[in-house]
């Protein structure tokens, strides 16, 4: 007999419940593959990212049209047994009434989380206006409530990804969006103690997410120590397995040699594992 899975429900229910206490690493798959294996592994919940998705669409980040993103958000929640927070970029609308829209569609594909980033995307004015960025925390935030409440919404402030990084404005954004609504904060691209520390302080009791996408000498002891509810890798991921691809490609057209598969996964661990008959490859 086959196991129950769990329904959207049970998936949102204890996604809230793993931002209660404790530190948890939250991964990044950018297919249903590497969601899956990612889920073989035991972590107890996945989160999409836009810039993996899209490099595996052959576009740029921040590229993606929302119907492709809704339909990829779909496929990964069906896929998947664990609760899926959304990388929802800016909400896909030019203002909050759009926001709200999206975030409606992005509701019913059955996610449990989805965060909301303050970027623009313009060079010449990277950061929306902080009202103009509350208001569509709170319009998110309202389409939410609508659907029922049960997801979990992240306000993100983009200060440090996109050159400005400036921790006290950072952490005024983050309290506004908490007072919009947010249920979790979230600042990209913070890296030291202090900066960690003065985040989790400022927006006490909220959860904070930390973004750990390059090697970094904190371990998860560490962030868990100082206060970290959830860790997320971005597109980090993603990009470990381009590396792995464009260096077996590039040792094939520029030496003619075939060394980068000395270090490649098994195609049987890898079939077994997709069939269910295996643990997940390199697990031992």
């Amino acid at each position: 007999m086959a196991p129950i899975r769990p329904n959207i429900a049970d998936k949102r229910r204890s996604f809230r419940q793993l931002h209660d206490s404790g530190c948890f690493v939250i991964p990044n798959p950018w297919d249903i593959g590497s969601a899956l294996y990612l889920q073989g592994l035991g972590f107890s919940a996945l989160a999409t990212t836009s810039s993996g998705f899209a490099w595996s669409q052959g576009r740029a980040d921040g590229s993606m049209p929302r119907d492709a993103v809704l339909e990829h958000l779909s496929a990964l929640v069906a896929a998947t047994d664990l609760p899926v927070n959304a990388d929802f970029e800016s909400g896909f609308a030019p203002d909050s009434a759009g926001v709200a829209e999206s975030v409606r569609l992005a509701v019913q594909t059955g996610i449990a989380g989805l965060s909301i980033e303050d970027s623009t995307g313009d060079p010449a004015r990277p950061l929306r206006d902080l009202d103009e960025a509350v208001a569509r925390v709170r319009a998110a935030r309202g389409a939410i409530d609508r659907a029922g409440g049960d997801v979990l919404l992240v306000g993100r402030a983009e200060c440090f990804i996109v050159g400005h990084p400036d921790l006290d404005e950072t952490i005024a954004r983050l309290k506004a969006y908490a007072n919009a609504g947010a249920d979790c904060l979230y600042a990209p691209g913070i890296r030291t103690r202090e900066q960690i520390a003065a985040v989790i302080a400022a927006v006490a009791p909220k959860p904070v997410n930390l973004l750990v996408g390059t090697a970094s000498e904190l371990t998860m002891r560490d962030i868990a120590g100082l206060g970290v509810r959830r860790v997320s890798v971005g597109g980090a991921l993603a990009r470990a397995a381009w590396a792995g691809l464009m260096t077996a490609a590039r040792s094939i057209v520029e030496q003619g040699r075939f060394d980068g598969f000395a270090n490649a996964a098994s195609g049987r661990e890898l079939d077994a594992f997709f069939r269910g008959q295996a643990k997940a490859p390199g697990t031992g």
